[in-house]
């Protein structure tokens, strides 16, 4: 029988994502402090959760107070998030650094082909400074993969990048470049490109740097700043080891093994009515070894083909992928 990893991992249907998702369920409601105490709080008995609707989900602020482990192992790296002065970074305790590795390369595998045969370029000056950050161990990984001279990181220095881009271009190499939302309007401000093939992800927001923009303006500036249809997008957070991504007009994708479903804004215990906005609950079952079902602070909408919108945030909470404020 494989184990609960290499089922994560070997997901292909719904059938056998509610059959893991239930298996890693008992496991974190007898494993997980946190969680098992919230779920007796909400006097739940675990065994009577036979489906995957029935599963409660941790509010994501426990990940800011509370060590959220379902493992006994050492924790080997924090990832902490970002946030300005005062506030209580999330910490992600990580005891099985492979989980990480095997559900970024996949997904990333599965939206954009090997990282190998791609430049991949980063302008992420907010996530570069600081310590613990899980975007930049993905992208260091995704970099060290790609057989291209150019990809590397671009902190403040536009005018290489704007070279590297052009250059790139004559040589029809395919090209990803992954910036902050702050970052990547800056570089437009300065710089104009044509390179329709080039894909640009943003991910995170503002930081503080820029007032918030709603995604149709940001995404007009962007398009047109580089030269291309569409801009990307990434969601993904400190507390969660998978990421959904969005090949334009935000509607974001999940891999096998992470499903968003929505619950009721006045009722957090309760599904969101069918087409009406909600509350974003992730399930994340590489967050194998920590809390695989989580409440976000995140308000979204969900689509008949597992696809999702974000259309904002209930408070300040930093979140990747998502910088727009509900309209």
């Amino acid at each position: 029988m494989l184990s609960l990893k290499n089922q994560i991992f070997s997901i292909h249907t719904d059938t056998e994502f509610k059959k893991t998702a239930l298996a890693v369920f008992q496991h974190q409601a007898l494993n997980c402090t946190v969680f098992k105490s919230y779920i007796s709080h909400l006097k739940i008995d675990p065994q009577s959760v036979t489906t995957v609707d029935d599963i409660p989900f941790l509010p994501i602020s426990f990940f800011k107070t509370q060590a959220v482990l379902s493992d006994f192992r050492k924790p080997i790296v924090a990832f902490t998030s970002s946030g300005t002065t005062g506030m209580v970074q999330s910490r992600h305790l990580v005891t099985d650094l492979s989980l990480y590795d095997q559900s970024f390369n996949q997904a990333f595998k599965q939206f954009y082909g090997n990282p190998e045969d791609i430049c991949i370029l980063a302008l992420l000056p907010s996530y570069q400074e600081r310590e613990g950050s899980s975007l930049i161990y993905m992208v260091d990984a995704l970099i060290d993969q790609s057989k291209q001279p150019d990809s590397g990181y671009f902190l403040h220095n536009h005018q290489d990048l704007f070279e590297t881009l052009n250059r790139l271009k004559d040589l029809g190499q395919k090209t990803i470049l992954i910036g902050v939302t702050y970052a990547l309007l800056d570089f437009v401000e300065l710089h104009n490109l044509n390179f329709p093939e080039l894909i640009v992800m943003e991910t995170g927001g503002m930081k503080g740097k820029r007032k918030e923009m709603v995604r149709e303006e940001l995404h007009a500036v962007l398009q047109a700043g580089f030269g291309v249809d569409a801009i990307h997008s990434e969601y993904g957070m400190t507390e969660l080891l998978s990421q959904a991504y969005s090949s334009g007009q935000g509607i974001f994708n999940c891999p096998p093994w992470m499903k968003i479903s929505l619950r009721d804004t006045n009722d957090p215990l309760s599904p969101a009515q069918q087409g009406k906005s909600g509350g974003i609950n992730v399930i994340d079952l590489a967050n194998l070894n920590s809390c695989a079902f989580i409440a976000t602070q995140d308000l979204g909408k969900l689509y008949s083909d597992g696809s999702f919108e974000i259309l904002g945030r209930f408070d300040n909470s930093d979140i990747r992928g998502c910088n727009l404020l509900v309209q």
